[in-house]
């Protein structure tokens, strides 16, 4: 039985470590130095990537979440 212990004690130190090391510091397609927070400023410059948009994604990635349905109809 404790062994059972010791090796669930084992998977979860290991799980959390695994989990810790695969998330971002400010969040998923956020850039350094970006507030912290669910939103981030618009433009490519405050991704992770900094690769340029087109003009069409630019505008989405303006408009968001302006843009997202409040569901109250």
């Amino acid at each position: 039985m404790l062994k059972l212990l010791a090796l669930g004690a084992l998977g979860y130190a290991g799980y959390k470590y695994y989990e810790q090391s695969q998330r971002d510091k400010n969040g998923v397609a956020f850039a350094d130095g970006e507030p912290r927070g669910a939103f981030r400023n618009a433009g490519a410059e405050s991704t992770t990537s900094h690769q340029p948009m087109s003009r069409t994604d630019e505008a989405l990635d303006e408009t968001y979440p302006a843009s997202d349905a409040t569901a109250k109809y």
